[in-house]
C-alpha cells in the first residue's frame, strides 16, 4: 500500500531544500592567503613560538590635547584579544580606558576619570582590536578569527621606510545587510609590517563621535625601539597620533609577560 506525504511535510521539506540552495549559492567572504601567510609570519617575527596570555606595559606618558600638553606614567595592560586596559596617571589627574570583547554579546569600551564612575563607549567605537598597543595580539585574531577578513594591499614605502600593507574588517553573518555594511567600515583595520623583519611598523583604524558613526577620525598607532623580552619582541616606543597629531607617547620601561593578570582588572559596569 502507498503511504501518501502530507502536504505540509512536502512544504516543509521544499522550504528546506529551497534555503539550503539559497544559501549554498550566497559566496561568504574569504581572507586572501598571501595576507594570511604575511600576518603568520609577522606572529613567528614577534613571539618566536612563544606563547603569550597577557602583556604589562610600563612607563612615561606624554598627553596631548589640542593646546594642553600633561606627561606622566602609562600603564598598558592586554589579555588575549579581547581585553585591554590602560591606566594613565598624568598632570591633572588619573584616566582609565577599558575594553572587553569577551564578557558580553558585542564588544565593549569604558572610560573613567580620577576613579569616578566608568563612562561607556559607544558600540561602533568598539569593533577594532581592544590590544592596539601590543601588535602580536591583533595580527593573532586576524589568524585564528574566521569572522575577521583579511587582505593583501601590496608592497608601500612608509615613513622612508619599505612595508607590507595588510586591510581586514569584521563579518559579521546572518546579520541585516546594513549591520554587516556598517560593522565592517568601522571595524576596518590597516597594518603596515617592516617588509625586512616583518616587524609592524604601524597600524590605523577610525574612531568616530559617539552619535555619529559615520564621521571617520583617523588613528595611527605607530611602533619603534622593539626589544626582546623572554625571546618576544615588544615596541618599547608607541605613538597613538589622532588626524595625523601626536596624541600619546608612551616609553616603556619595563615589560611583562604572562602575569596571570585577572578578568576583573577589564571589568564593565553595566
Amino acid at each position: 500500500m502507498r503511504t501518501r506525504i502530507p502536504y505540509s511535510l512536502l512544504l516543509v521539506l521544499f522550504v528546506l531544500l529551497s534555503s539550503t540552495f539559497v544559501l549554498s549559492q550566497i559566496q561568504l567572504p574569504a581572507s586572501d592567503p598571501q595576507a594570511l601567510a604575511l600576518a603568520t609570519r609577522a606572529i613567528s617575527a614577534l613571539t618566536r613560538g612563544v606563547s603569550v596570555n597577557d602583556v604589562t606595559l610600563t612607563g612615561s606618558a606624554i598627553w596631548i590635547a589640542g593646546s594642553d600638553k600633561e606627561t606622566g606614567s602609562a600603564v598598558l595592560m592586554a589579555k588575549g584579544r579581547g581585553e585591554s586596559r590602560i591606566d594613565l596617571t598624568l598632570t591633572s589627574g588619573a584616566r582609565t580606558d577599558v575594553r572587553s570583547d569577551i564578557a558580553s554579546v558585542f564588544p565593549e569600551g569604558a572610560s573613567s576619570f580620577d576613579g569616578g564612575g566608568q563612562q561607556p563607549w559607544s558600540l561602533h567605537n568598539c569593533w577594532t582590536s581592544a590590544s592596539w598597543f601590543f601588535p602580536a595580539f591583533p595580527l593573532l585574531g586576524a589568524t585564528f578569527d574566521p569572522s575577521i577578513i583579511v587582505s593583501y594591499v601590496g608592497q608601500e614605502t612608509r615613513g622612508g621606510t619599505s612595508v607590507q600593507h595588510l586591510h581586514w574588517y569584521r563579518y559579521l553573518s546572518g546579520q541585516q545587510p546594513s549591520v554587516v555594511a556598517l560593522t565592517q567600515r568601522v571595524s576596518t583595520t590597516d597594518f603596515y609590517l617592516d617588509s625586512a623583519s616583518l616587524l609592524p611598523v604601524a597600524l590605523t583604524f577610525n574612531t568616530h563621535p559617539d552619535d555619529d558613526a559615520n564621521t571617520d577620525i583617523l588613528i595611527e598607532i605607530k611602533f619603534s625601539n622593539y626589544q626582546p623580552i623572554n625571546g618576544v619582541q615588544i615596541p618599547f616606543h608607541i605613538q597613538k597620533l589622532i588626524s595625523g597629531g601626536l596624541a600619546l607617547d608612551v616609553a616603556v620601561a619595563r615589560a611583562a609577560l604572562n602575569s596571570s593578570l585577572p578578568d576583573g582588572l577589564f571589568a564593565i559596569a553595566h
